[in-house]
């Protein structure tokens, strides 16, 4: 059998869309925000719970994330400690009731666009190109981050959350709905981006170019006040590290912030006109 590489779809223009991530991409520098309520929620409850721990399943559906934290050794022998057995179906519902509450609470406090979003989504605009949003936010909670990005000037053209779809990420749904809404394919034509490594995954379960922002996202988690203040061996330091991370979990690109996300988006076009695919 012989294949005309010509004729199976390929596509040689330019990007049609960017889906973006909201916490740790859109706003919320550092992806402050659930971690903050994971860490509040565990000790109203009386277990420990740090920073660091709360924000490796980062990324995911928001009761996987809890239930992935459970599970670690170490939460899980508090709980087996407390409640002489291991943490059950009934810990998950208290916890996760609590931290939907805990979670809008924060997110009202958090919710600041990122420096160099709106610059750079309005040149997108200009040029056609449309914008997608995914998040592993609930739709409540997606709202409520949606209301306050609008009060700043940000309103993507579509908008999934992780309550609107069968399966979180990995699985790429939620970009696929965004491609129905918008009207665009082939997935070829698509960025997505995003902070953590479950972004990466959703973007390459759905044939899209993938880029992990670093700065700003999940990898250093920080505060945009915290950030400015690193001396800039240990920015630099860190930066690398996180970029190392996500570009070893599969980012075909990754961004130190969303000045850099422009030079991103002209090289992938330059690859599509030479008839390259993610």
């Amino acid at each position: 059998m012989r294949v005309n590489p010509e004729r199976v779809g390929r596509h040689r223009g330019p990007l049609k869309a960017v889906v973006l991530d909201w916490a740790g991409t859109i706003l919320d520098h550092g992806s402050r925000a659930p971690v903050l309520a994971f860490v509040q929620v565990f000790a109203r409850h009386g277990y420990t719970v740090t920073e660091a721990q709360a924000r490796v399943p980062m990324g995911t559906a928001k009761r996987e994330h809890l239930m992935a934290i459970l599970a670690m050794p170490e939460v899980d022998a508090q709980v087996r400690a407390m409640q002489g057995r291991a943490p059950s179906e009934a810990d998950v519902d208290a916890l996760y009731a609590a931290f939907e509450t805990a979670q809008l609470e924060v997110i009202r406090e958090t919710s600041t666009l990122l420096p160099g979003l709106l610059e750079v989504v309005s040149g997108l605009r200009a040029r056609g190109v449309k914008i997608g949003t995914t998040t592993g936010y609930t739709r409540a909670m997606s709202d409520a981050c949606a209301a306050l990005a609008a009060e700043q000037g940000f309103v993507p053209d579509a908008r999934y959350s992780v309550t609107d779809v069968p399966q979180a990420r990995p699985a790429p749904w939620m970009v696929f709905d965004n491609l129905r809404t918008l009207g665009v394919w082939p997935p070829s034509a698509v960025l997505k981006i995003g902070d953590t490594v479950a972004d990466l995954a959703e973007g390459h379960a759905a044939g899209c170019w993938t880029l992990g922002l670093v700065g700003p996202g999940n990898e250093l988690g920080l505060d945009l006040e915290a950030f400015r203040a690193l001396s800039p061996a240990e920015r630099e330091g860190r930066l690398a590290v996180g970029r190392q991370r996500l570009l070893d979990h599969g980012a075909h690109y990754v961004a130190d912030d969303w000045s850099d996300v422009p030079a991103v988006i002209e090289h992938i076009e330059r690859r599509l006109l030479e008839g390259e695919k993610p």
